[in-house]
């Protein structure tokens, strides 16, 4: 596809040789399909939605993961699907700590850095829930949270990802770490600047221990969701202080957020629309991807005044599976409307359909990387979707994690992964 746009040059990411700057977000769609991915394989890289570590971390409905064989297996289907057409694609990895609802944990508290309720939403089965106060992780938990962290690294290169990323912002576990309002500890990962990133650095070794740092991405950002995750004095520090650290590992990428709510007023302020790239981009040296609220005009000039190396783009590709061609020929764009699990493009299929739930709890329509209308809702069962959904292309493969108290009647069954309390099955239909 020929195009004399700056995202259409030719980039040498990590190990990576990527055919335009291209880059498809990380959203949380819930709903991680091969067919999704094949389809938008033009990027320059795709990165998945976020994908959980452990059970204890799995703190969102409908979300994958990456600590077992089958979702292993599971996850090859998705990744075959993107390289044969020689696409490339990254899997994220995280934690969402104190986001967990108790349930998913047979009424025990989530974990957390410390003991403050973030004041946010979790995304359960039965739908949106106040999180609750979480109980601090020992330091042996930590150790073992940390660990748990590089298989899940391994996993996704065993699954055939081109590498792994590690979500370090939004409102989940190392995050929860590096806010001082939320990491109260006394102890050597809480504290000073170099104690509240001491986590997020020792996942990186431990997941580098697995992976060549080649194949290493992080993404992270300074937030204001609101409630206990306010910006406040230690939000541009502790983030002033991670990323120049995180030049020194020679990574595959950093991945830079920009914001999402309103800075006015607060001590995020100078990092308003191009203020974030303008600011971190001298802090560090590798390769840097921009995202959030990005349009192709936006893009092709940051990467031309040298404040990105890549551009990712969410909700445009959501509705826009061709998005690259799109650009090359400058035309208009397909609109987003609706959840995550009823966005369409020219040939997407939804895995779920969405209830609506009514939501006023303040910064909880923030817990991911874009606006309200990509946060999804409770969804009804697999079964429901794939009965409601006509689905044309006998070949296109559906994968999706549903929880066990759902069923799913599939034609054509290939296989049925039981994953923890969560059944993740994949149908070919």
């Amino acid at each position: 596809m020929v195009s004399n746009q700056p995202l259409f040059t030719p980039y040498r990411m990590g190990n990576l040789d990527l055919p335009n700057r291209i880059v498809m977000a990380p959203l949380t769609r819930m709903r991680a399909q091969s067919h999704d991915c094949e389809q938008r394989a033009s990027a320059g890289l795709i990165i998945t939605e976020a994908t959980e570590t452990s059970p204890e971390g799995l703190g969102w409905a409908d979300t994958p993961g990456l600590w077992t064989k089958e979702q292993v297996r599971g996850w090859r289907l998705v990744t075959d699907a993107v390289h044969a057409p020689d696409g490339r694609i990254f899997a994220q990895l995280r934690h969402t700590g104190r986001i967990l609802p108790p349930e998913r944990l047979g009424g025990a508290q989530p974990v957390s850095a410390s003991k403050v309720d973030p004041g946010q939403i979790s995304v359960t089965p039965a739908g949106r829930k106040p999180t609750v106060v979480p109980r601090a992780l020992t330091k042996q938990e930590i150790q073992v949270t940390v660990r748990d962290l590089a298989p899940a690294a391994r996993n996704a290169i065993e699954a055939g990802s081109d590498g792994a990323q590690i979500l370090a912002n939004d409102l989940y576990l190392i995050s929860q770490f590096l806010n001082a309002a939320t990491d109260l500890r006394k102890d050597e990962y809480g504290g000073n600047l170099a104690n509240r990133s001491r986590f997020l650095f020792e996942v990186i070794d431990s997941v580098l221990g697995e992976v060549n740092a080649q194949r290493v991405g992080v993404k992270i950002r300074p937030i204001y969701e609101g409630v206990a995750f306010r910006a406040n004095n230690e939000t541009l520090p502790v983030t002033e202080y991670a990323i120049p650290k995180l030049s020194t590992y020679n990574l595959s990428h950093l991945l830079l957020v920009g914001n999402t709510t309103d800075f006015s007023g607060t001590p995020l302020e100078m990092l308003a629309g191009d203020g974030m790239f303008q600011h971190f981009r001298p802090l560090y040296k590798g390769t840097l991807i921009a995202n959030v609220k990005m349009d192709r005009e936006r893009g092709n000039r940051l990467i031309a005044e040298g404040l990105a190396d890549l551009v990712a783009f969410g909700r445009p590709y959501s509705a826009n599976p061709d998005l690259v061609q799109r650009f090359a020929e400058s035309a208009p764009l397909a609109e987003v409307a609706g959840t995550p699990s009823t966005f369409r493009g020219p040939t997407a299929i939804p895995i779920t359909q969405p209830i609506n739930h009514p939501n006023t709890t303040p910064g909880a329509e923030h817990a991911k990387d874009n606006p309200p209308t990509e946060q999804g809702d409770r969804s009804r069962s697999l079964r429901h979707s794939l009965q409601s959904t006509r689905l044309r292309n006998s070949r296109t493969l559906l994968v999706a994690e549903v929880h066990s108290t759902q069923r799913a009647y599939c034609t054509g069954t290939r296989m049925t992964v039981r994953s923890g309390p969560f059944d993740a099955r994949y149908a070919a239909l």
